[in-house]
């Protein structure tokens, strides 16, 4: 199997539309105004060796690089260039793809040199749509996931069974698709620290930590282990999302209830053109300077919209009073239908 990774996507759709943008530090994110609160979606590799990254508050990064190209979030035409790569993997002979992203997908080929295809494939986006890609192989989608980071940029890798540990083992935890820094420092917490140290984790303790189906497969994630087969069952949403991060700290209740309706209407909105009753509600709040803290909470399943935003002014009430308010984000969560895999949707292992 093969993981497939566009290099730098987003930077890299806005040098195709600005050629002379080219080997500058380009940053996307926002409305490209690093005066407002947001985030940076993604950064070319010139910007990046300045220290910014994805997930940055953009007017960090416009400090760390004063004369960077700022420009703002235009997803229609990701989608659009991204609908592109996608059919140019369905078009290669044999695939079977799964779509994890606007810039990444698992491409599954029976074959006897799944170099050659990685670079056919490489080569078949450039053709298309002028988009360098980066190609992970692996035994597991795993595997073939974290291979894909020693390709980049324009490269190919492979990591299997063979020489997992010996490429990955001394690697630390956060290195692992699907570990992040929470989880890394949990790990380390047990005196699990690197890669191989997860592999030959005792389960018991880990299962104490984090569960019976998370804790295995995070040692499941030390072994490079899991599913080897490529799903190209159509993904299906489990919910649907709307926060906004307001350019001004909300302090009055009436302001913030008001924010609250504003999203819950336009969630509701996305989960009626689902067809799909509601099942969950869910509210995230980030209280100045900057602490995020989430709620979730299930409900009767309902298709009724006046039922589920009292559900969501529920939620709203367990906002500390007085605290100033600089992001709002509101969830609604819905009822899988039968046909999407068992009840979910394709997950970074594979369960």
């Amino acid at each position: 199997m093969l993981h497939v990774d566009l290099d730098q996507f987003i930077a890299a759709v806005e040098i195709l539309r600005r050629p002379e943008l080219a080997g500058k530090p380009v940053i996307v994110g926002g409305r490209g105004d690093p005066t407002e609160r947001a985030v940076v979606s993604t950064a070319s590799y010139e910007a990046r060796e300045f220290g910014v990254g994805s997930g940055m508050p953009l007017r960090i990064a416009a400090r760390k690089i004063p004369d960077a190209v700022l420009l703002p979030v235009d997803a229609p035409a990701y989608t659009a260039a991204s609908d592109e790569v996608m059919a140019t993997l369905r078009a290669q002979p044999g695939a079977v793809v799964q779509v994890l992203g606007w810039d990444e997908a698992f491409v599954g080929v029976r074959t006897d040199d799944p170099e050659r295809n990685a670079r056919a494939i490489q080569a078949a986006v450039l053709a298309r749509t002028d988009l360098h890609c980066s190609v992970g192989v692996g035994d597991t989608l795993i595997r073939a996931k974290n291979a894909t980071d020693f390709g980049k940029p324009r490269g190919v890798f492979r990591l299997t069974a063979e020489n997992w540990l010996a490429v990955m083992g001394e690697r630390p935890t956060r290195d692992l698709w699907g570990v992040g820094s929470k989880i890394s420092k949990r790990l380390a917490d047990l005196g699990i620290r690197s890669v191989a140290e997860l592999a030959d984790a005792d389960e018991a303790s880990l299962v104490t930590e984090f569960g019976p189906k998370m804790g295995l497969w995070y040692r499941q994630l030390g072994r490079g282990d899991g599913t080897a087969e490529v799903d190209d069952t159509p993904w299906v949403a489990r919910g649907h999302s709307r926060e906004t991060t307001f350019q001004r700290d909300l302090t009055e209740r009436a302001e913030i209830e008001r924010a609250a309706r504003e999203l819950s209407a336009q969630v509701l909105g996305d989960v009626v053109r689902e067809g799909r009753p509601v099942v969950a509600v869910g509210l995230k709040v980030r209280y100045a300077p900057f602490v995020t803290k989430s709620f979730v909470h299930k409900i009767a399943t309902t298709f009724d919209r006046e039922t589920v935003t009292a559900e969501i002014m529920r939620l709203v009430d367990r906002i500390e009073p007085d605290r100033p308010l600089r992001l709002l984000g509101v969830r609604a969560e819905m009822e899988m239908p039968d046909e999407a895999r068992q009840g979910h949707t394709p997950t970074r292992g594979g369960w």
